[in-house]
């Protein structure tokens, strides 16, 4: 076994420290290029299009029974859910009652709009080839303060655009080996794509639906971006990010619905940002007495927007704007 560690952190090490003229888009460049000619041809393109995204999750994912209207929970005033006991794996232990939390939230979804005012999100699960390695990233990142939130962005953009860890420029490969162990990094090796050259992005979104051109075109964008070693946030985030006015909310999907849990409470989302969201949570006294056992893990569970053209938010255990002076009114039994 410990010969094992050491080859794998040996293999790792090799990847990460990679020359720095690999790291430019020069020949490196060219051969991510080549890649992705190589892969195209021969009839190779439709394999492409048909390759899932790394995470998946669609608004047909979420499961609308149970859900409640905005008007739920009305006039009530709810408790910091932050000021909740912390569960040993991650997380919130859950007590009767009303809780509001606003946390750091982050885009999983490459070439889409931003939360518009009015737009409906709903509860759905992280599901995609990828998924484990998020969880672990969203889950690690709150022990692992030194690494930001931009930073921590570029590595899911890199990863749902579905880049080989040894494409990686040094940053962001330099995050990744913060925040997953040797054996969690080759979690990230398969199911990724080279640079597509422009000829092949052409055939490709002729084969598309338009909703789905944008993302792909996206995501051969942020590779591109992510193998350069010298991209900053802001240019991923140009292609992450459409501009412009989103399509008109879903009406049967109002801003704050609420979503029953799987685990029996409510939850509902309001996003401020791709970057920050408010999430609150009612647990009924009843479902308590049931399951004194409750907890609230954020990175398992998406906000997912009932508007296609927006993105779908990864939430997290890490709360912004805290005030411990306020302390919870319903004892918690814990």
């Amino acid at each position: 076994m410990k010969n094992t560690n050491k080859t794998i952190a040996w293999l790792i090490a090799l990847l990460f420290y990679t020359t720095a003229s690999q790291a430019q888009l020069g020949g490196f460049g060219k051969k991510l290029l080549d890649k992705g000619t190589e892969m195209a041809s021969g009839g190779g393109l439709n394999k492409i299009l048909k390759q899932p995204q790394a995470i998946t999750t669609s608004f047909k994912d979420v499961n609308k029974t149970g859900s409640k209207p905005p008007s739920f929970m009305e006039g009530q005033e709810a408790q910091p859910l932050y000021q909740l006991p912390k569960a040993p794996n991650g997380g919130f232990k859950l007590c009767a009652g009303f809780y509001e939390m606003t946390n750091k939230s982050y885009c999983l979804h490459a070439g889409t709009r931003g939360p518009s005012s009015g737009d409906g999100y709903m509860l759905a699960p992280v599901l995609g080839p990828k998924r484990d390695v998020v969880i672990l990233i969203l889950k690690h990142g709150e022990t692992h303060s030194e690494v930001n939130q931009h930073s921590i962005q570029i590595l899911l953009w890199a990863i749902i655009a579905r880049t080989k860890f040894a494409d990686f420029g040094n940053d962001i490969k330099l995050t990744a080996t913060r925040l997953l162990s040797p054996t969690e990094l080759l979690m990230l090796e398969g199911g990724a794509l080279g640079v597509l050259p422009a000829s092949v992005m052409d055939k490709a979104k002729d084969q598309l639906p338009p909703a789905v051109q944008s993302v792909f075109e996206a995501e051969n964008n942020i590779r591109r971006l992510a193998a350069s070693g010298n991209s900053s946030y802001e240019e991923m985030e140009k292609y992450a990010m459409i501009a412009g006015l989103a399509p008109k909310p879903d009406p049967e999907v109002p801003s704050g619905i609420w979503s029953l849990h799987p685990d029996g409470y409510y939850i509902r989302f309001f996003p401020h940002s791709y970057s920050v969201t408010t999430v609150q949570i009612y647990v009924p006294k009843e479902l308590i007495s049931s399951k004194p056992d409750l907890v609230y893990d954020a990175p398992n569970g998406i906000a997912c927007p009932a508007n296609v053209g927006a993105q779908r938010l990864a939430q997290t255990n890490e709360p912004l704007n805290t005030d411990y002076t306020k302390k919870l009114k319903t004892p918690c039994n814990l």
